[in-house]
Parts: structure tokens; C-alpha cells; sequence
């Protein structure tokens, strides 16, 4: 797998989310084992394998690249590597709040299966509940990609 600099990693997570991770994170997140990213110039997803289980730890997309498919490309594209490397479902937390994102992993197949109240910190303050999503990665052809 090509070498994943945790430097650019944290520059599209910066300007991707309010509270972004920093390099240190990205470069310790990256000697995991299990862990690998899919990166494009304005995105990137990063996955974490355990097992027969997969996690999408985070996706960021560049605000100027967002509604072009580039989001949805690295979910699919994360998804077939992960069934590659033997997981046979992907899970995610999303915001509950977050219009867009819960969109795009409808879309790729995504279905809820659960709840945490008050996970995330709201910018205004307050707190707001994550969805816990689930894809079942067993039907997905290990050449294929998801749209």
C-alpha cells in the first residue's frame, strides 16, 4: 500500500470539520494495526479493520469538492477494501444532525442500528445524539466499488 502522509490527512480534516484531528493523531491512528486510508487530492476515509468488523474512524472532503461523488467513491472504495481484508460489516457514527453525510451513507447502504445520546459536542454548545450505522459487506464483490 502506497505510504499515507498523515500531514495531508490532517490539512482536508481541518478544513472538513470544526474540531479537526491533528497529524500527531493521523500518524498514530496509521501504525495501527488494521488501520488504512483511501485518499484522493480533496478527500480522504480512513478504516479501521478488527476481525470480521470494520469502523470508518472518519471522511473528510474539502468543502469545494463536496456534491461532486468524491465522498461517495471513498465509502465505496473503503468499504471493498475493507471486505478485502476480511470484514464482513462497516460501521460508522454520524452526527444525527448531519443532513448530508447521513444522505450519502443511505445511499451506499447504510441502515441504523442504534443510537448514543449526547456523543458528540454541538459548535453552540450543546450535545447531539450519533446514529450507529451498519453495511453488510458479505454481498459486496471483492473487485467491485460502491457508487
Amino acid at each position: 500500500m502506497t505510504r499515507v502522509d498523515p500531514t495531508a490527512l490532517a490539512a482536508i480534516h481541518a478544513q472538513a470539520f470544526a474540531t479537526p484531528w491533528g497529524e500527531a493523531e493521523f500518524a498514530d491512528l496509521l501504525t495501527q494495526a488494521g488501520v488504512f486510508a483511501v485518499v484522493e487530492p480533496d478527500g480522504f476515509i480512513l478504516i479501521r479493520v478488527v476481525l470480521d468488523e470494520a469502523e470508518i474512524l472518519t471522511l473528510a472532503v474539502r468543502p469545494d469538492a463536496r456534491r461532486a461523488g468524491l465522498g461517495g467513491r471513498l465509502t465505496g472504495q473503503g468499504a471493498v477494501e475493507a471486505a478485502r481484508a476480511g470484514a464482513s460489516r462497516l460501521f460508522l457514527e454520524v452526527a444525527e444532525d448531519n443532513v448530508a453525510a447521513r444522505a450519502l451513507y443511505d445511499r451506499a447502504g447504510f441502515r441504523p442500528i442504534g443510537r448514543r445520546k449526547a456523543y458528540y459536542a454541538a459548535p453552540e454548545g450543546g450535545r447531539t445524539d450519533a446514529l450507529v450505522l451498519g453495511l453488510d459487506l458479505a454481498a459486496i464483490p471483492r473487485a467491485a466499488t460502491l457508487p
